[in-house]
């Protein structure tokens, strides 16, 4: 009986502490400290509109904290499009009925790789914090987070210029359906993620 009672008053207070956490927050331990980064979170993440990536780097000197949030972010970006990319040449050649499927498939990863080489220059800052830490004794100590994005259209856009202007792929390139591919991928990644 009193095993009952005491599965019975941690019952409700387990319910009680649901219904007044919202059910949605993450439960945290007494140890733990909640970290809120700068230039994340769900409005920098990649959806259908645009890639987003977010990174932060640290230094003793401003700028060159600075240039690694820069650098991070880039790569993770660069990563994340060729990716989609990748994919959406797999499943648009895939889809294809083509006598030299092998050739154009190397061709469409080779034009996804300098094409995210070419479009990194139209990427566009989105969030910048600057943030200085002072330790004890040492040299201040510079954050720089930062979130960039990529317009996902511009990238189709310089994908497709590249591929028109390639003979191999020329021949058996539809655009219509390349979109088509390149919006189904978007969606699975931003789904997935």
């Amino acid at each position: 009986m009193k095993r009952t009672y005491t599965l019975g008053i941690a019952s409700v207070m387990m319910a009680f502490a649901l219904v007044s956490c919202g059910g949605s927050d993450p439960v945290v331990q007494e140890d733990e400290v909640v970290i809120n980064i700068p230039c994340s979170g769900p409005e920098y993440f990649t959806d259908d509109e645009a890639f987003r990536a977010n990174a932060f780097g640290e230094s003793i000197d401003m700028m060159t904290a600075k240039r690694k949030a820069m650098s991070n972010a880039k790569a993770q970006l660069a990563g994340d499009i060729e990716s989609v990319m990748k994919l959406v040449g797999d499943n648009y050649v895939m889809s294809r009925e083509l006598n030299n499927r092998e050739e154009v498939l190397e061709r469409f990863e080779e034009n996804a790789r300098t094409v995210v080489n070419q479009t990194l220059r139209g990427i566009r800052q989105i969030c910048e914090v600057n943030t200085k830490v002072k330790q004890d004794g040492d040299q201040d100590l510079y954050r720089y987070y930062v979130a960039i994005e990529l317009s996902a259209e511009n990238l189709a856009q310089s994908y497709y210029q590249s591929l028109s202007d390639d003979e191999v792929v020329k021949i058996d390139y539809n655009y219509e359906r390349f979109k088509e591919t390149f919006e189904e991928e978007m969606e699975n990644y931003r789904s997935n993620r």
